[in-house]
C-alpha cells in the first residue's frame, strides 16, 4: 500500500470511529472483555514500578480506564487514530492522563520511554503489524513489557462463509491467525501468545450489521468493495441459514524487553 493510500484509509478508518463515539459502548461487549484481560496481564506483569505508560487505541476509554485503577500514580499517555474517541474517552471523569491524537503505527516517540505499552483491539488497523509491533517494543525501557490484543482469523467466520457461499469475499479484514501472529513474534525472545474466542449474539444478519456500524468497523479491506443491495440480501439469507449468529477470535500478546 503506497503513502497515498494508507493515508486515505487511515483518515477513513479515523472519521468512522469517530462517527461511531457516542455510541460505541453499546455495541462493544466482546471489546469491553478483551480490555479488562490486556489490563489484568498487565498487572500481573508489572504490578508496581511503573512509572510511565502508554496506550495505543484508546477508543472511548474502556483499558484506559481499567490502567487508571490498577496505575494510578503513573502518568498515563491515551493515544487514538481518532480525535472522536480520544474526546469521549477524555470526557469520562474516571480517567486523568494525557490524551493524544496519535497513528499507533506511527508513533511519535523515539527511544525507550515506557514501563508498560497497552492496547485492546487497534493494531489490527495496522497496514504492517509485525513492523508496527517492533517500533513499540523499542519504546519500552529496559524490563517494561508491551501487552496487546488484536483480531484473530477466526473472527465473523460465519460471516465469511456466508460470502464464500455466495461466491462473494466479505469486507471484513484478514486477520492473522495464532501461528502466524507468533511467528511475527519470533524476534522477540521473552513473548507469548494465545487465543480466547467469544460468542457475539447479534440475533440475525441485521444485527451483525448493526454490530459493526455501532462500532465503527466498516472500513472494508483495500481493494474490496462494498456488496450491492441483491448481493448482501443473498449473503444475509445465507448467514441467518446457517444460525445467524457469530463470534470473535481475540489474540492476546505480551512482549518483554531484558531488565
Amino acid at each position: 500500500m503506497d503513502d497515498g493510500s494508507s493515508q486515505w484509509r487511515k483518515q477513513r478508518i479515523s472519521d468512522a470511529f469517530g462517527a461511531a463515539a457516542t455510541h460505541y459502548d453499546a455495541h462493544a461487549g466482546p471489546q469491553r472483555l478483551a480490555a479488562t484481560l490486556v489490563a489484568d496481564l498487565a498487572q500481573q506483569q508489572r504490578p508496581d514500578g511503573v512509572a510511565r505508560i502508554l496506550e495505543i487505541g484508546c477508543g472511548t476509554g474502556f483499558l484506559t480506564r481499567a490502567i487508571q485503577a490498577r496505575w494510578p500514580g503513573a502518568e498515563l499517555i491515551a493515544t487514538d487514530i481518532s480525535p472522536g474517541m480520544l474526546e469521549q474517552a477524555a470526557a469520562n471523569g474516571r480517567v486523568a492522563g494525557r490524551f493524544m491524537a496519535m497513528d499507533g503505527e506511527a508513533p511519535a516517540f523515539d527511544g525507550p520511554w515506557f514501563d508498560l505499552i497497552l492496547s485492546s483491539l487497534a493494531v489490527q488497523w495496522f497496514d504492517d503489524l509485525k513492523a508496527g509491533i517492533d517500533r513499540l517494543v523499542g519504546l519500552l525501557r529496559p524490563g517494561g513489557s508491551l501487552i496487546f490484543s488484536t483480531m484473530g482469523q477466526g473472527s465473523f467466520a460465519r460471516w465469511r462463509a456466508a460470502h464464500a457461499a455466495c461466491g462473494l469475499v466479505a469486507g471484513v479484514p484478514d486477520y492473522p491467525s495464532l501461528d502466524e501472529l507468533r511467528e511475527m513474534l519470533a524476534g522477540h525472545g521473552d513473548s507469548f501468545a494465545f487465543d480466547e474466542d467469544y460468542a457475539l449474539a447479534c440475533g440475525g444478519a441485521r444485527g451483525l450489521i448493526a454490530h459493526l456500524k455501532g462500532i465503527g468497523a466498516v472500513v472494508p479491506s483495500e481493494g474490496r468493495k462494498p456488496l450491492g443491495p441483491s448481493e448482501l440480501r443473498r449473503v444475509m439469507t445465507a448467514f441467518e441459514a446457517d444460525g445467524g449468529h457469530d463470534g470473535y477470535q481475540i489474540l492476546f500478546v505480551r512482549i518483554s524487553r531484558p531488565a
